[in-house]
């Protein structure tokens, strides 16, 4: 998160309580209004409305101290006036272009979406039972009161103290000492705190609910509440106001323009995207496209030693997202050290879908998984490979696996590694949320033409974290004005990908509603019975302590349907800084558990903790498994003489949109 700096204000020190000024008082209130009273008069005044005319009379705003605003100058009344009008006109043309071409505004961004979204939520909620508002209407007088005690305001005007006060509610979007220097802010911000608390202990508490239906309602609630939050909205936002006091305006302006810019990209900003620029400073480790699919290209990277180990590593990144996740930049690659520790890496590199993906499903991603493995065992002429599955590629390598057992081609496969894959979806998380036969349906209307625009994905996942990945970067950006961070991850973040419509409903459908890929010979890919339970290759698994989007309690459950040796790995942080941790940065920790724990209680219990980045501990396993090596030659250097290839890494997939 990018925090809004705080901002250091010279308050007066109280030495005796019984003295403080009362701040609701005429001089204290109207120095709280001062700030939106500037505002509303700059904004308005030069309009000459009528209705604003009653408001904007100076003596109905004095200044600290009980002075009246000064009325404003030609030049002051000028320059708001030319604000006003240029965010106008910003709005009324991108109104224009949204009139012209209708189908440019996703339906996403369409608000009757989201006032039905609100109304449905309303009518589920007990809000206007009579015993519920009056249970309400205590306990915020209560509320109230033990705030304004701590300004000196009413019967616990006793409970003031020296300094800042000590609000009973906290959160980091009230960080800024600004929400406290007056208490008008800070019931503004205090009652918000208490309503959201409250509604999420109604669904709680409602009646009649069955688990995922109450789960569901509780994400809803979170949603709602996080948007209505007091600093998303700039009249009730002391930071926003004092900004753009200071700027005379200049932040709205600017924050205009980045909004607009959004919605005509159909996609929230979060980085400086002009700052990066694939295969020059990020996605760099070198390489060659030595294999191309419709579906996928191959890319293997140039050895940096002059031995490798024998046994290559092929790497299926989900395609959810771009690879390139494991590539950033040359400190946080895992490529990059992958092959600094004397591997041959290979590298699958999957296709953004397109309208020519429309009949894409599940099975071509798993035989796009044994042609890549096929493929590198006969251009270096080994028998088997070390695999990794990232996230859903990781979900679709169990499937491949319990393939080529039931094949009699297991062999093929010396190891594989999981980063955070789930296989048993039944504690899957959040995206539960989304997998009811009607917003399945709201989703297949999003497709019309065969693939889901990777656009709702990430709109999708930013919803999981609201606060930090939406409403954040509104209050930012579009309130505050500020330039947009040079930030390699937020970019890949942002940098989405188009899923084939067909394989995206069976994904959500069989593994994370109707949970089948765990049940025995319940799905059938190429043809072949999946039974998860027939695997026996040695197995790494890693999760994230934090991950929202593969909890570890989801993760761990493919520690009960492999039956080969396995390794499971908890690390520090979520679903990606838990995976893309390089030694160097000496950052997060991971936890090992050398007995056979059968529970993830059980393993948090006996579990030692490391600090750093577990990928050491991954490469020893790894060499455990395989301790031979060859000379980096021939075509363990790609694009050698005689070698055939493609074109450079990153290749052209990557960069299909």
């Amino acid at each position: 998160m990018i925090p809004i700096g705080a901002v250091e204000r010279a308050e007066p020190v109280m030495t005796d309580k019984t003295e403080a000024p009362n701040p609701f008082s005429r001089d204290s209130m109207t120095a709280m209004m001062e700030g939106p009273a500037k505002l509303a008069q700059a904004m308005f005044a030069p309009m000459g409305a009528p209705m604003f005319a009653p408001t904007m009379a100076p003596s109905l705003f004095p200044m600290a101290g009980g002075e009246a605003v000064s009325p404003m100058s030609p030049q002051d009344m000028q320059h708001w006036a030319e604000v006003g009008t240029k965010l106008q006109s910003m709005w009324l043309e991108y109104q224009q272009e949204k009139m012209a071409d209708p189908k440019a505004m996703m339906p996403f961004f369409d608000p009757t979406r989201w006032m039905s979204l609100a109304e449905n939520w309303v009518s589920q909620m007990p809000i206007a039972q009579v015993e519920q508002q009056k249970a309400l209407f205590e306990q915020g007088m209560a509320l109230w009161e033990q705030v304004l005690g701590q300004y000196g305001i009413g019967p616990k005007a006793g409970a003031m103290s020296e300094g800042e006060p000590d609000l009973p509610l906290k959160d980091k979007r009230f960080a800024d000492p600004r929400w406290r220097a007056h208490p008008a802010f800070a019931l503004i911000h205090q009652t918000y705190l208490f309503l959201a608390q409250q509604a999420l202990a109604m669904v709680d508490d409602m009646e009649g609910l069955t688990p995922d239906k109450r789960e569901q309602l509780r994400f809803t609630t979170r949603a709602i509440t996080e948007a209505a939050s007091p600093a998303n909205f700039p009249m009730t936002n002391p930071v926003v106001l004092e900004r753009t006091l200071e700027t005379r305006g200049e932040n709205l302006v600017k924050g205009m323009e980045h909004l607009i810019a959004d919605l005509r990209r159909g996609q929230l900003s979060h980085t400086d995207a002009s700052a990066f620029t694939l295969g020059e400073n990020i996605a760099t480790t070198p390489g060659k496209v030595v294999h191309e699919t419709p579906l996928f290209q191959l890319i293997q990277y140039s050895p940096t030693t002059d031995t490798v180990m024998e046994t290559p590593l092929v790497i299926f990144p989900p395609w959810i997202n771009r690879f390139y996740i494991l590539d950033l930049n040359e400190k946080k690659s895992f490529v990059r050290w992958a092959v600094a520790q004397g591997l041959t890496v290979f590298m699958v590199s999957w296709k953004s879908a397109d309208a020519s993906m429309k009949d894409v499903v599940w099975d071509d991603y798993v035989r796009g998984q044994m042609e890549a493995i096929d493929h590198v065992r006969e251009r270096l002429g080994v028998d088997a490979v070390h695999a990794i599955g990232y996230c859903v590629a990781g979900t679709t390598l169990a499937a491949t696996l319990s393939l080529l057992h039931r094949r009699g081609e297991q062999d093929k496969v010396k190891s594989a590694t999981f980063f955070t894959a789930q296989v048993d979806f039944e504690q899957a998380g959040e995206l539960l949320h989304f997998v009811d036969d009607q917003q399945l349906a709201a989703i297949q209307s999003l497709s019309p033409e065969g693939y889901l625009d990777g656009r709702y994905m990430a709109a999708t996942f930013n919803l999981l974290r609201g606060t930090d990945l939406i409403w954040n970067y509104v209050v930012n950006n579009y309130m505050l004005g500020e330039d947009y961070p040079a930030f390699d991850l937020l970019h890949w973040n942002g940098d989405v990908t188009n899923l084939p419509a067909k394989w995206h409903q069976d994904y959500l459908r069989d593994l994370y509603r109707d949970n089948r890929l765990v049940e025995k010979d319940r799905m059938e890919v190429d043809g072949t019975k999946v039974d998860l339970g027939l695997v026996e290759t040695p197995t790494y698994v890693q999760a994230g302590r934090e991950d929202h989007i593969a909890p570890a309690a989801s993760v761990w459950k493919i520690t009960e349907h492999f039956k080969g040796p396995l390794r499971f790995v908890l690390a520090g942080s979520g679903h990606i800084a838990g995976v893309v941790n390089p030694p160097d940065a000496g950052k997060y920790q991971y936890w090992i558990n050398e007995g056979d724990p059968t529970s993830l209680e059980a393993f948090a219990d006996g579990a030692t903790e490391h600090k750093g980045s577990w990928w050491p501990d991954w490469i020893e396993w790894l060499r455990d498994r395989d301790g031979s090596t060859v000379k980096a030659t021939g075509k363990r250097e790609p694009g050698g003489k005689g070698d055939y290839i493609i074109e450079d890494a990153p290749g052209r997939y990557v960069m299909t949109r």
